[in-house]
């Protein structure tokens, strides 16, 4: 695939990611201020289109739009395209890109099927999150593996909320200076507000893990339910809604202005191309 066409995959991709958090954080700040929206995690968001206008093909949409992204951070992990290294450090964070891929491409499938599964994901497939983490307590040493898995969503958490604070993701964004300061906010929100709810997903896996029970895991709308039960929780729901759609206007700026370098990837590829050969 030429570099042209990978890009425009990673900004389709980023587009599209973006759009299923607008509609999280939509549907969320409705809900908060009692509009009708609901506390849904991706996956319900999609299916929230089913009934309006154009729901098939918005669906169809995203769901290529995410097979696009699945596609990019499989080049990100594999290839290394943000040049992270191959240090400890390096390769969690491209390790935790390959897992990027493999969800977001799963996310993509439930996309482009649902229109066509109506009666069996009508309630919004069911709790994901219960789901997997019933599958890893039933392989070998599964406690410790959803251990393991909490503790990445954790460290997802807490790189978000970093990357935030410290203004990381400036350095990947090629905009004028001027423009930056001033979507900087969005941006930097949207990651914080991100980073607290995987915090807290992260938690419910890891007290799973602890209670060896996967009917206390949890995703994105247990841990907004959560937020919203707890004191001042109305107002913190709230925060954290506008929040996710901060994020996904920060998804739609990366579609934009995100910097795509496809020097390194082609490096790879060519090594593995030489590896190839010479096998």
């Amino acid at each position: 695939m030429e570099a042209n066409h990978v890009k425009l995959a990673a900004r389709v991709g980023y587009a599209s990611r973006g759009v299923v958090y607008l509609l999280v954080g939509g549907l969320a700040f409705l809900a908060a201020i009692r509009s009708g929206g609901q506390t849904t995690d991706p996956k319900g968001a999609l299916a929230s289109l089913t009934g309006e206008p154009l729901g098939f093909v918005m669906l169809v949409a995203i769901g290529l739009g995410l097979f696009a992204y699945a596609g990019w951070r499989a080049v990100q992990g594999l290839l290394d395209a943000d040049r992270h290294g191959t240090d400890a450090k390096g390769l969690a964070i491209r390790a935790a890109m390959c897992v990027s891929a493999v969800t977001h491409f799963s996310l993509g499938l439930y996309a482009v099927t649902l229109p066509f599964a109506l009666g069996a994901f009508s309630n919004g497939g069911g709790d994901g999150s219960k789901d997997a983490a019933a599958w890893v307590l039933r392989q070998p040493f599964g406690r410790y593996l959803l251990a393991l898995v909490a503790l990445a969503i954790l460290g997802a958490g807490v790189a978000q909320i970093r990357k935030g604070f410290t203004g990381g993701f400036r350095k990947r964004l090629a905009m004028r200076e001027a423009l930056l300061d001033r979507l900087s906010p969005i941006c930097a929100f949207g990651l914080i507000a991100r980073g607290i709810v995987f915090l807290i997903v992260g938690g419910f896996f890891a007290w799973a893990a602890w209670v060896i029970d996967p009917d206390e895991a949890g995703g994105t709308a247990a841990a907004l339910q959560w937020l919203r039960s707890q004191p001042y929780g109305s107002w913190l729901f709230l925060v954290i809604a506008v929040g996710l759609v901060a994020f996904g206007i920060y998804g739609i700026i990366q579609a934009i202005w995100r910097r795509i370098d496809l020097d390194e990837p082609a490096r790879q590829a060519d090594r593995l191309t030489e590896f190839a050969s010479r096998s």
